[in-house]
């Protein structure tokens, strides 16, 4: 399906200003106790914007440190520090296009590799421009009409 390749690559374009992000550190403390204490804000203040107790901001804060918060509970402080939550998935190395290349290719060089092989045993081996060809065909094909075979 042509249309889902168009989609990789709409995403991909829409994804990669956050690619820098993935290069950042997540505070030791987390963000929510790093930012309210950047800001001077207390415990108590930032539990009254919330709603909650200051010894809920504490649990809240520790949660987070150790990586157990809830996205709903992100938004609910981001809102309180007048800020928005941003949360997305990001490749680890390059964009979301270069990602699905790679393993599209990756897919396709096993099948062609596969083939070659066992056409090799039949006395019947391909030159390497054929295999090349023949990976940068399949890589497209399953680019266009089975990306969803990457994930087999």
């Amino acid at each position: 399906m042509k249309n889902r390749w168009l989609l990789v690559q709409q995403l991909s374009d829409v994804l990669s200003p956050l690619q820098q992000f993935t290069r950042q550190q997540i505070p030791v403390k987390g963000w929510i106790r790093t930012i309210r204490t950047v800001f001077g804000i207390t415990q108590k203040q930032l539990a009254d914007k919330v709603n909650v107790s200051k010894q809920s901001i504490a649990s809240l804060e520790q949660r987070e440190a150790e990586g157990i918060v809830t996205l709903k509970t992100l938004q609910d402080v981001a809102e309180a520090f007048d800020m928005q939550l941003v949360y997305a998935f990001v490749p680890k190395v390059g964009t979301l296009e270069e990602y699905v290349n790679e393993k599209a290719q990756k897919k396709a060089t096993e099948i062609v590799l596969r083939t070659a092989n066992t056409m090799k045993l039949e006395d019947q081996e391909n030159s390497q421009k054929r295999l090349k060809r023949a990976i940068e065909e399949r890589t497209l094909d399953i680019k266009l009409n089975h990306i969803e075979t990457l994930w087999d």
